[in-house]
């Protein structure tokens, strides 16, 4: 039976990009060793590094004077890292959910956080608007799509102070006008390559500004010293987002997948708002094009553990909702065909008929 893969993330990644990985792991470069065991300091890995920086620069027009990062940790790690070095008294955030509250969490340990928007009261259904962003703080930060609650920032914002932006799960999504960020992270495990790389665009001019003493494996500026090769780099999952970077690039850019991405989202959303049987969560205007999240109409709530038993048995893969909104949630990351949807889709509507 084909498998389609809605699953959160670690999530679907084109098969190109697969296969690649696997002939690497197997024999890389006709070196006769795989890529797992040969040196990160050896010409053929650091061509691999330079290609996924060039392509990373490419694809989102990344302007002079900022710099690509691949390190460990995930986005978790950068929680702590963002205010650790650009925060020397205070700083302001946007809560839009679960990850966006665990970085403000991590921020407060280093000084003053102002959460200048919140949508907890709705259960993180919609992206806050109508704040004012104080100019006396370090940077402001946003988290631009929210995996759990399925609302997405879909615009860049002008920011009279420099711009942080969590983007683990939209990476690459859309264009995106870097110039207006001082820095966008991410883990990579969504759109751009497998679990165990975070990518960082830090532009330059913002680092070396606290008085705090860093630890050298925390300070940005020691991995753009080495070229994200101070310590050793996960090998691996680079090899794979520079295979993921080639896809994207081949298929026409990120323009390209913005426009594949809207049409996906669209047809499940149009199935969702149509359906007697689902309701969507997320506020309309906040809606993401990443991860759709709805649950059963009330009047066939008792229907939910049959329609997804009845979603499995064709080939639904990772449908189930986080555990804190429960109902089902449809990730639509950007190697996800459209076929996959319609699939979806034609389940939802057979499941109406049935009932």
């Amino acid at each position: 039976m084909e498998k389609h893969n809605f699953n959160a993330g670690p999530a679907i990644l084109p098969r190109i990009a697969i296969e690649n990985t696997a002939k690497a792991i197997l024999d890389f470069n006709g070196l006769g060793m795989s890529i797992l065991e040969i040196s990160h300091r050896t010409k053929d890995f650091e061509a691999v590094l330079d290609e996924a920086v060039a392509l990373f620069t490419e694809l989102y027009n990344i302007p002079a004077g900022y710099k690509v990062l691949f390190l460990g940790g995930g986005a978790s790690t950068q929680f702590a890292m963002v205010p650790f070095n650009l925060m020397e008294k205070k700083a302001a955030y946007l809560e839009t959910g679960v990850w966006a509250k665990k970085a403000i969490k991590e921020a407060k340990l280093f000084g003053e956080v102002q959460v200048l928007g919140s949508s907890a009261d709705k259960n993180f259904t919609y992206i806050p608007k109508g704040y004012t962003i104080p100019k006396d703080v370090d940077y402001f930060h946003i988290t631009t799509n929210n995996t759990i609650y399925g609302t997405e920032i879909h615009t860049d914002y002008d920011c009279p102070v420099n711009l942080v932006a969590d983007m683990s799960s939209d990476f690459l999504s859309r264009p995106v006008d870097v110039s207006k960020y001082a820095l966008i992270y991410g883990g990579a495990q969504k759109n751009i390559g497998p679990a165990g790389v975070t990518v960082v665009i830090v532009r330059e001019d913002i680092l070396g500004k606290v008085t705090r003493i860093l630890p050298t494996m925390l300070d940005y500026r020691t991995h753009i010293k080495e070229g994200s090769m101070f310590n050793t780099p996960p090998v691996l999952p680079i090899f794979t987002v520079k295979e993921t970077l080639k896809w994207l690039k081949g298929i026409g850019g990120v323009k390209k997948i913005q426009e594949m991405n809207i049409a996906k989202a669209a047809l499940l959303y149009n199935e969702i708002d149509r359906n007697k049987m689902f309701v969507g969560t997320a506020e309309k205007d906040s809606r993401s094009l990443m991860n759709i999240c709805f649950v059963m109409n009330e009047q066939y709530a008792e229907k939910g553990d049959a329609f997804m038993e009845f979603a499995k048995g064709k080939g639904m893969v990772g449908l189930k909702g986080h555990r804190l909104v429960g109902g089902f949630r449809a990730s639509t990351y950007n190697a996800l065909p459209i076929e996959s949807v319609q699939a979806l889709v034609n389940c939802m509507q057979e499941f109406e008929k049935m009932n």
